[in-house]
């Protein structure tokens, strides 16, 4: 499969995500509503992808997005930084001392538990990126100048704001004028595009999206509420997965959008917050790969898992272009990803290729 990469050579940066970074705070084994401290990350969905490449599989990546410029907002950069992603492409934001003019979003999440599913309450309204238009940045230059392999962006972004959802539709086209690579995750949020339009307001936005997209990427879900796709005949719940109805459901996709070259989706099945069956599949060139099953997977933090297994795909299409291979590479990724706390991987590449190769959990000395 050749996805028409541009050489690296002629390029910057291997890959840049385009999206909002919040700062995680993490009530741990406990409960938000009766916390009395909090671990802090950074995390975003589309950010995570990008912090994921640069991490485990050692790409040269780069966040666009925006910040108000305050304490909170250098200590978001300061997580980023230590993540080892430049952070040279970040807008910074004038803000008054309450955050009237903007703010930076924060993000309180706790992990669930057994039968107590994982929660999130997120403090996301008025921030620097969901007020940033496409002239905060020079997508010409960022594209075109300077080079980019892979744009990495998604629906929860685009669902922040009206300005937002332009912005993304801006930095794809400008990506696809000088050979980017684009990957999208749909990522549907009903409750956030309630504020903007709702699912009418999903679908016209993504749909639009959606003409420019090399990979597209996103459960049953994402795909009927984003784009109106419906998968006949499969379980809800993912008991019985029926290969024949995601075939048919990603063909006549790509009939719609010629564009696409890759169709990806995870499968999970919850059995408990910290017990499920995990797998993906992944279409190209009119055949579909479905990774290796993990069974009863056992979960530390959930959060984070469809991000690393888009950074996993993304790597293994980028290095191998093999869509079997790429999608081993991202199940692999988001179920170890799911071991450790935190939105983002604390895995390594060979961690993640011994688990592809059947590797144990034996302890190793």
């Amino acid at each position: 499969m050749d996805l028409k990469l541009r050489p690296k050579e002629e390029c910057m940066f291997d890959a840049v995500s385009l999206g909002e970074v919040m700062l995680r705070f993490d009530p741990g084994e406990g409960r938000i509503r009766t916390a009395r401290e909090f671990k802090v990350w950074e995390g975003g969905g589309e950010y995570n992808v990008i912090r994921g490449l640069r991490k485990c599989f050692g790409m040269k990546t780069a966040v666009i997005t925006a910040f108000a410029d305050n304490e909170v907002g250098h200590l978001v950069e300061d997580f980023i930084m230590q993540g080892g992603v430049d952070t040279s492409l970040i807008n910074w934001k004038k803000t008054d001392g309450i955050g009237r003019e903007c703010r930076n979003g924060l993000n309180f999440v706790e992990r669930g538990y057994g039968i107590r599913g994982a929660l999130s309450c997120s403090d996301r309204a008025n921030t620097a990126i969901s007020q940033a238009t496409a002239e905060d940045f020079d997508f010409d230059y960022i594209f075109g100048t300077l080079g980019v392999r892979w744009l990495h962006t998604g629906g929860i972004y685009a669902a922040l704001s009206e300005k937002s959802a332009d912005t993304v539709i801006k930095a794809i086209k400008t990506a696809k004028k000088y050979g980017t690579i684009v990957s999208y995750d749909l990522n549907y949020r009903a409750s956030m595009w309630s504020a903007i339009g709702g699912q009418k307001k999903a679908q016209e936005v993504n749909k639009e999206i959606a003409k420019y997209v090399d990979v597209m990427i996103g459960n049953e879900e994402d795909f009927t509420a984003c784009l109106g796709f419906e998968i006949e005949g499969n379980d809800a719940n993912l008991k019985e997965l029926n290969l024949d109805g995601y075939k048919k459901m990603i063909d006549n996709a790509s009939k719609v959008y010629p564009n696409f070259k890759v169709v990806a989706t995870t499968l999970r099945t919850v059995k408990t917050a910290t017990v499920n069956d995990w797998s993906a599949l992944c279409w190209a060139e009119g055949e579909i790969h479905k990774a290796k099953d993990y069974k009863d997977l056992e979960i530390l933090d959930r959060v984070g898992g469809g991000d690393s297994f888009a950074s996993g795909l993304i790597y293994g299409l980028m290095t191998t272009a093999d869509a079997a291979k790429a999608v081993e590479y991202g199940t692999a990724h988001g179920a170890l990803a799911m071991t450790t706390p935190g939105d983002t991987s604390m895995a390594n590449v060979s961690e993640v290729e011994s688990i592809m190769n059947g590797a144990g959990a034996r302890v190793k000395r």
